[in-house]
């Protein structure tokens, strides 16, 4: 069972002192009403539907989440949301922050009457927004699963990520939008996986005898047409900038925390994750996935995501 949820707001008052008028929060409430409440957060790609859609097509963590999945929902509800800015025109470039997402889900909890979520389980650009909640909402969720997230921007990703924006905006100017969002997803696409998947998964010979083209690049031209259907070039501005904006001291996060790494992340690198969990102030533990598929193995690597995920919800502490 799945509940679609919309609040309206004439006004959302961003941390940068802007503001979003008339914005809409949209989340995707699955499972069991009155369950202990999981709230899921992906990507900046990943949406509501967690668990899938109201036309039964599969949700993005479809994969982990379901009735007796890794995240059973028999045993509890999963939240889901889509991140701001979700409307069309230029007001989708005003800067948000992590914490900006992080009060829109505050709205949504109280909107529920839900005074603390079971947890917070944030992949990517999820994991530091459950960051920016725990360190600012801290009773409101018992426990945090931080995957392919730290609690600030890896350099190495900024520099990416700048290039990115830099054609998406040179882009724009030329009046190709959607070729610049493209190219940005496709470079992006490199970043997101590994030197060691590429080398197994292409030969990089030319397609057909074609000098012109390679399996790899048709890969990273079909990524990036992809990305178009699904995101507008100011949404994504909006969303990468919030990314790179992104810091949090993680010495006053006490929630007790399970970070999981992939040990080919060029984006959140174990290195960089162990410093967090070092510089949590609560109860935290790292473990690390061996696997090629880099920072998307949350994405990937969904057999050994759910072993760890079920035995994390196992352990959520319990209220006094």
């Amino acid at each position: 069972m799945a509940q679609d949820i919309e609040i309206n707001q004439p006004q959302l008052d961003l941390q940068s002192g802007e503001s979003l008028r008339n914005h809409t929060i949209r989340a995707r409430l699955y499972g069991r009403a009155g369950a202990p409440l999981i709230i899921m957060l992906g990507g900046i790609s990943a949406t509501r539907f967690v668990a899938g859609g109201s036309d039964n097509t599969p949700g993005w963590w479809s994969a982990l989440v379901g009735e007796n999945g890794p995240v059973d929902l028999n045993k509890v509800q999963v939240l889901g949301l889509d991140f701001a800015p979700n409307d069309q025109g230029k007001a989708q470039t005003i800067p948000l922050s992590t914490h900006d997402q992080a009060r829109r889900l505050v709205a949504i909890l109280d909107h529920l009457g839900i005074q603390k979520a079971a947890a917070i389980i944030g992949a990517s650009y999820g994991g530091m927004v459950a960051l920016a909640f725990a360190k600012a909402w801290p009773k409101r969720v018992r426990a945090l699963c931080i995957i392919s997230a730290s609690h600030r921007p890896f350099p190495l990703g900024v520099a990416w990520r700048g290039i990115q924006r830099r054609i998406v905006r040179m882009a724009i100017k030329a009046g190709r939008p959607d070729e610049g969002l493209a190219l940005a997803r496709e470079l992006a696409m490199t970043t997101y996986r590994s030197a060691e998947e590429f080398t197994e998964r292409f030969d990089a010979a030319p397609t057909g005898g074609d000098p012109t083209r390679f399996d790899v690049c048709d890969y990273l031209l079909a990524c990036g047409q992809k990305f178009t259907k699904t995101m507008t070039p100011e949404r994504f501005l909006a969303l990468c900038e919030s990314i790179d904006m992104h810091r949090i001291d993680p010495t006053g996060i006490h929630t007790p925390a399970l970070l999981i790494a992939s040990r080919s992340d060029q984006l959140a690198p174990p290195e960089e994750m162990q410093i967090l969990c070092d510089e949590l102030a609560g109860p935290s533990k790292l473990v690390t996935l061996d696997s090629p598929f880099g920072h998307d193995a949350f994405l990937k690597e969904t057999r050994a995501l759910g072993v760890h995920l079920c035995r994390f919800i196992s352990e959520i502490p319990h209220d006094d």
